[in-house]
């Protein structure tokens, strides 16, 4: 009989001293192959396979070389968190310096730029390793609050020996994952960390109620900046004859004339003015316009120029596109969404085309929701253009298609229910040849 998962909050909150007796028993058992007093909760028990698969040692762990000072200036920036730094301070630090916690924020690479609070947590803090620049992605110091709410994109509490790494283990931590509320791409964690006296079983409701309200400051910022662009816009665009729209620096739409309204347009990543190809227009001029980019359509829409489309799923915390043109047009790529990665992913897997009813099948096992199914389809659309044919739902056949898979099936998009894709996790574990 398996032991149930333990309610750490629970009985955090009546002895951390007790619980965190336990959950050592529960460590030491667990990566002995042994069954413990109690079973860890689901989202430690897979970041835990997850680190004994990349080959995170628990007795040890790893330290990486901190980014430079100057680094960590040129991230802070240059990441859109610089923005909500206000944010977190109120919703956290007036608190935390009470309690005794500390307020990492870190990058979606995992890299901590800004950390501040107790001054006596930040000298321990030290010990650990958990400085301006270090790396603290999950495969790189295990199971953690600001590595593991990355991979599985939801707010996390890792409490005492539920660390996977040893010397984490005096410490607690809560993270949550900020996201750009535009396209659902991870900008990077707000995480409070502390000794493990400190635990509370409130303290993820709390820190992610405040993500949520960075990510509501965010989305007012982006309107914003669309409003002043708007402005600049609508004189320039009332002259223009034909096709035209005006787009910011991330290529969201502000204002746009003679076609159907699109909420963005994929960018090459060094956009320069000029006479320039992109997917969803075709051949555009292109010219700097407050700031953004005037784009003034001459011809229809066109795949045949894009010649490779590369679906990255190999990092279980991020999935990618990336579009490369025979054109001289660059290249760019888009972080995925959870569904939308799941979305490409049964696409490549089915060359020949899928319809609404059958994907809908492949992600639910209910082939009736199709109204979901074309809607998710319909935005990746915006961004693929003619690269993403519908009447069965099919990369176009222009495109190169390249999926590149993580090593081990089993972190294979880990974070998706999808029953197509559990079955190909599992598919593939069961295929893989056995070491000699």
């Amino acid at each position: 009989m398996v032991n149930p998962p333990m309610n750490v909050a629970r009985l955090a909150a009546v002895d951390a001293a007790q619980a965190a007796r336990v959950l050592s028993e529960m460590r030491e058992a667990t990566l002995a192959g042994q069954r413990g007093p109690l079973a860890p909760r689901p989202v430690i028990e897979q970041s835990w396979g997850r680190m004994l698969r990349s080959g995170v040692d628990p007795d040890r762990g790893f330290r990486s070389r901190p980014l430079s000072p100057e680094e960590v200036r040129r991230r802070r920036e240059q990441s859109p968190l610089r923005h909500v730094l206000p944010v977190l301070r109120e919703g956290l630090l007036s608190v935390a310096d009470v309690v005794q916690h500390i307020m990492v924020v870190a990058d979606a690479d995992g890299r901590v730029l800004w950390r501040e609070g107790s001054v006596a947590v930040l000298r321990k803090a030290d010990g650990l390793g958990l400085e301006p620049g270090a790396d603290w992605r999950e495969d790189v110091v295990g199971t953690n609050g600001v590595g593991t709410p990355a991979v599985v994109r939801r707010p996390v509490q890792v409490f005492a020996a539920e660390h996977f790494v040893r010397s984490h283990t005096s410490w607690t931590c809560t993270g949550a994952p900020i996201t750009d509320p535009r396209d659902g791409r991870l900008l990077g964690v707000v995480d409070l960390s502390g000794p493990l006296e400190t635990v509370h079983p409130a303290t993820l409701a709390w820190v992610n109620a405040v993500a949520k309200l960075a990510e509501a400051r965010l989305r007012e910022l982006h309107v914003g900046s669309l409003e002043r662009l708007r402005t600049v816009a609508a004189p320039v665009l009332a002259r223009l004859d034909g096709r035209a729209l005006v787009v910011d620096r991330d290529g969201w739409s502000a204002a746009v004339t003679g076609m159907p309204y699109l909420q963005r347009v994929m960018l090459p990543k060094s956009l320069v003015p000029g006479r320039r190809w992109l997917a969803a227009l075709g051949w555009c001029a292109v010219e700097p316009l407050g700031e953004g980019w005037l784009l003034r359509a001459d011809g229809e829409p066109h795949a045949t120029a894009a010649s490779r489309l590369v679906l990255d799923l190999s990092r279980p915390e991020r999935a990618t596109v990336t579009v490369s043109a025979s054109a001289p047009t660059g290249a760019w790529s888009r972080e995925l969404s959870p569904r939308h990665a799941e979305l490409l992913f049964l696409l490549a897997e089915h060359p020949g085309g899928r319809g609404a009813a059958e994907l809908a099948g492949d992600l639910f096992g209910d082939p009736t929701r199709t109204v979901t199914v074309r809607a998710e389809m319909s935005r990746i659309r915006r961004y693929l253009g003619g690269l993403l044919q519908h009447r069965p739902y099919r990369f176009s056949d222009t495109a190169d298609v390249e999926v590149v898979l993580p090593d081990d099936p089993r972190d294979l998009l880990p974070r998706s229910t999808a029953t197509a894709v559990a079955h190909r996790r599992t598919a593939q574990r069961r295929d893989r040849p056995r070491p000699a």
